[in-house]
């Protein structure tokens, strides 16, 4: 048991130790970016920004000082429904002609729990800047069997107001509700 115990401390020790001083960029085949909104107050309606790119850079093995940055692109909205993307990318709501990206760029990371953070940050959607809190998950690391990068899982989580950067003003609650629910999931892998 104590054999078992040590093993698994070294491993935890060397996988962090493995983040620090680096930059990751995020595998595009392995990373998504999803958001759920309500739809009449009795379905969720979800999607996913299947254009995105995303940098974690860091000194640190406990992440403290990470720098992180995302950006996605407006037009690469997916919800399945072809009639709903293109209304979604008119200026109704998203304007992807006008905003051609989401972005987010980290202002500060705090620790909340074990491989657990409060990743602070600026949000810019529709032309729109503001102070976000998400919740961010370490997920561990791993050696890519394909081309023998080591790389790192995260996830992302959060709510933000659609209201707060002014998507779909015409439409009000109940018809689609105010909170959207995100969530990022990405492998990162060593520059």
């Amino acid at each position: 048991m104590k054999r078992t115990i040590s093993a698994a401390a070294i491993f935890i020790a060397l996988t962090a130790f493995t983040l620090a001083g680096k930059t990751w960029k995020n595998d595009p085949a392995h990373s998504q970016l999803v958001f759920t909104v309500a739809h009449m107050g009795i379905s969720d309606v979800s999607g996913t920004f299947n254009d995105l790119q995303a940098t974690i850079s860091t000194s640190k093995t406990n992440l403290s000082d990470a720098s992180i940055e995302l950006t996605a692109k407006v037009a690469s909205i997916d919800t399945r429904v072809e009639q709903r993307d293109t209304h979604l990318r008119s200026a109704d709501f998203l304007d992807a002609e006008k905003y051609p990206e989401i972005s987010f760029k980290s202002t500060g990371i705090k620790p909340a729990g074990k491989n657990r953070y409060k990743l602070s940050g600026d949000l810019t959607l529709h032309g729109v800047t503001r102070p976000v809190t998400l919740d961010l998950l370490y997920r561990g690391t791993a050696q890519n069997p394909v081309n023998k990068k080591q790389s790192a899982g995260y996830k992302v989580t959060g709510t933000i107001s659609r209201k707060a950067f002014k998507v779909g003003d015409k439409f009000p609650a109940p018809l689609l509700g105010d909170a959207i629910a995100i969530s990022a999931d990405g492998e990162f892998q060593e520059e």
